[in-house]
Formats: C-alpha cells, structure tokens, sequence
C-alpha cells in the first residue's frame, strides 16, 4: 500500500521549495574572501601597453635588436606587479613630433592600439633638435630653438590628446631628450642649454595634463655611465667615448643606456602608479 503526504504537507513543502530557489536566484551571492582577491587580480593581471616614437622607442643601437628599452620596461612592470604585459611597439626612427602626429591620425593598428592601451610611453623630440641643428649647423645659437619649441610644444599637446581621444585616462609617460655629444665636443656648452630647454618645455606640456609625466634622462646619460667618462685606446690613438651610446654611432644608447632608460620611467611609475585608474 503507497503512502501519500497529506496534501496540506505536500503544498508546504512545495511552497518553500519555491520561495527557496526565488531567494537563491534573487539574493547576491556572497564570494569567499580568496575568490574575491582571485576575481581581482584576474581583472587586472593583463596589461596593454603601447611604446610610440622615434628611434629609442624603435631600440637602434640594442645589440638584441629587441626594441632598446621598452621590452625591459616590460619586464620590470611584469616583476613589479606581477602583470602579463601585452607590449605594442610604434617607435619609428627618425620621427619628429610631426611625423609621430600624422602616423596617429594615419596609422589605424596604432588608433586601436591606443584606444585599448592601459600603459603610453612616448619618446619623441630629439629629431626635431637635430633638425634645428642641421638647418643652423654653421651659426648654432640658443636662441634658434625658441620658436621651433614653442611650435613642438604645441605638436605635443595634440599628440597626447589624441592619444586620449578614445582613452581618457591613459597614463603617458614622455621620456625627455640627452646631449649625446657632450663628451666627444665638451666645447660645444650650447648644446647642453639647448638639451635643458628643450626638456623644459616638454616637462611643461606635460604638467598641464593630468596622469602624463615627464621622464628625464640627460643626466643619467651625458657623462656616461654613472658620469664616469670611458677611454678607447688603440695603437697611438686615444678618444674619449661615452659608455652609454652605441658604439656604432656614439648617438643611440646601447644596451646599457636602454637599461637605464627603462630603470628611469620604472622609477616614475612605482612614483605615480598610484594614480592609474583600476
């Protein structure tokens, strides 16, 4: 003989069944603490970062031919905050601030890029100086660089805007320009006020925009490394040689002034990434 609930019991026990899976369903669901702290680094383990500008974002005079400073930037960042680190790299040597600029508004794997970066360097200016030093090669003056950096000042604005363009808060660090010739023409003293300038103004562009900070590099470079001069000698000939700068051109650092380099902005950032948006 099969027994049957009474049917009042059996509506009741129907009834709590039902209210129990629309409480489940409705109610939040609390995480346990780890999966939480899981769930969070999950969101930002992965980190898009895009290096854009001339020849030191390109890495010529890395002897890895890896891209110069930002494949060890990325390792740093990855060390640091234990990120998995997309890198992009838009260095292009030879660029000036225009050319950079027309490349943003022409170039559309670097628009994309951008609007999905969490992370900007930008190394731009020194070949827009050397362009003023090639057009005044024969009467170089200080005062030749005023207007040309009032008008890259302004080139340098729109870069960082349109960078921000789809990307409001993007942090972008800008890696100021160094005196390459220093210790091969220690007479040429101009050049060194000009390098000052020039990375004034840049510093001071930067200032005007929030998250976008400025990296100086001259002083960790000039003199070499740790400013101690080197000597290259050979047979009866003797020449002082910057150990920072490649020596295929005693211009672009080597794998030494890249390493500094990287160790610089890393250095910037443990500074403000605080600020980054999460």
């Amino acid at each position: 003989m099969s027994k049957r609930l009474p049917k009042e019991l059996a509506f009741f026990l129907a009834s709590l069944l039902s209210f129990s899976l629309i409480f489940y369903f409705l109610l939040p669901q609390a995480q346990h603490p780890h999966t939480q702290s899981r769930l969070k680094a999950q969101k930002i383990s992965r980190l898009s970062y895009l290096a854009l500008g001339d020849s030191l974002t390109q890495g010529v005079g890395d002897a890895t031919d890896q891209g110069g400073f930002v494949p060890l930037l990325a390792q740093k960042l990855q060390a640091a905050y234990s990120y998995q680190v997309d890198t992009r790299n838009f260095g292009v040597s030879g660029n000036t601030s225009s050319q950079i600029l027309k490349r943003m508004t022409s170039n559309k794997q670097l628009s994309s890029s951008l609007k999905q970066a969490d992370l900007m360097t930008l190394t731009v200016g020194g070949n827009d100086v050397m362009a003023v030093i090639r057009k005044n090669l024969s009467d170089l003056k200080v005062s030749s660089f005023t207007q040309p950096a009032r008008a890259y000042q302004k080139r340098l604005g729109q870069i960082i805007e349109l960078a921000r363009q789809d990307n409001p808060d993007l942090p972008i660090y800008v890696v100021g320009i160094y005196n390459p010739f220093y210790l091969n023409f220690p007479e040429l003293t101009a050049m060194q006020d000009i390098v000052d300038n020039w990375n004034q103004s840049t510093e001071a562009v930067c200032q005007k925009y929030d998250k976008v900070y400025f990296v100086p590099i001259n002083d960790l470079l000039y003199k070499g490394v740790d400013g101690q001069q080197a000597i290259n000698t050979s047979d009866d000939d003797s020449q002082v040689i910057n150990d920072a700068l490649f020596d295929g051109d005693h211009f672009h650092p080597n794998n030494t002034g890249y390493q500094i380099i990287s160790t610089a902005v890393m250095e910037k950032i443990s500074e403000t990434q605080k600020n980054w948006k999460n």
